[in-house]
């Protein structure tokens, strides 16, 4: 069976380990494989659920790796290209001051994935698709990503947008809004963290978020680290769901834990997502946080069950 089919960056997270709050100060890093569509696609199997995906690596020793590891996890890499004369993607990440992630990008073989790839990733066949906004800031890798929302809409299959802006990546917040606006329109599900609304918007208010003008009956959560994550209840209210209170390790991944959480209860449950997803995925983020990551930290569902029993 077709899995849910993540679309875009796999990467080698190069992670700042000393504890360094800036690039500039940083003196050890460790490199681990990430990329923030691979990490869900990764978070979804070992929450039991069919998953494969579809980008670009380059035919390097990092390429191999990555390969490797989505294929110990159980993601099907079929629509995995492998490219001669083009190095891996690398990401820089570090925490800052309020422990908040952090990534410096250098954008390589990610941008190859193009609309070839998308056309023989059986789309029409999957039960839902995952993409973010890292691969919409150049071409092909732009072009096959608005290929592939095209094909799932007219397929009714869930589109499944996490905005990860990484603003080093984008000249002006101008061209980051005229680009993601489209793809954010044809949402089933969006999930922005504050950070996102704030560089694309101006707006770091969770419920002012969730105010803004989106597409008739599509589901919106706001995000923001340890604290928490807000949503739109059926009766349009606002609804907070608070943090778990952990003693974090490292932040990076946990937001794509959080964010396969929710695809795992709305593909478990076909209804939008209740307090109860929320509280569950905030689990998932919580116990992503705790550990080393960004891949290696991901839960396995019966993680996520004793954490919540012991809570």
């Amino acid at each position: 069976m077709a899995g849910v089919l993540s679309l875009g960056e796999v990467l080698i997270d190069i992670i700042a380990d000393d504890g360094a709050t800036s690039l500039e100060t940083a003196a050890h890093f460790s490199a681990r494989p990430g990329g923030a569509p691979a990490n869900v696609a990764v978070a979804l199997a070992r929450l039991g659920i069919p998953a494969g995906f579809c980008g670009a690596v380059g035919n390097d020793p990092f390429g191999s790796k990555l390969k490797s590891v989505l294929e110990s996890n159980n993601v099907e890499t079929d629509c995995l290209a492998v490219i001669d004369g083009v190095n891996t993607t690398l990401a820089f990440a570090w925490k800052n001051e309020q422990g908040d992630g952090n990534f410096r990008i250098l954008r390589m073989a990610d941008t190859r994935l193009d609309t070839v790839m998308v056309a023989a990733a059986r789309i029409p066949e999957r039960p839902a698709i995952v993409i973010g906004s890292v691969v919409l800031t150049d071409d092909p890798s732009r072009s096959a990503i608005h290929q592939a929302v095209q094909i799932a809409r007219a397929h009714d299959v869930p589109v499944v947008v996490d905005i990860n802006i990484r603003p080093t990546l984008w000249e002006s917040a101008d061209e980051a809004r005229t680009v993601c606006q489209p793809v954010m329109d044809a949402a089933t599900i969006l999930k922005l963290s504050v950070d996102d609304a704030d560089f694309l918007f101006g707006e770091r208010d969770p419920e002012r978020i969730l105010a803004r003008s989106y597409p008739e009956d599509q589901i919106v959560f706001v995000t923001d680290g340890a604290r928490g994550s807000w949503f739109r209840n059926t009766g349009s209210e606002v609804e907070h769901v608070p943090a778990f209170a952990i003693e974090p390790v490292e932040p990076t991944g946990a937001g794509d834990a959080f964010t396969a959480a929710i695809i795992y209860r709305f593909i478990q449950e076909r209804r939008p997502p209740v307090r109860d997803d929320f509280i569950f995925a905030s689990a998932a983020g919580a116990i992503t946080a705790t550990r080393v990551g960004a891949i290696e930290s991901l839960p396995y569902l019966s993680e996520i069950e004793q954490f919540l029993a012991g809570r």
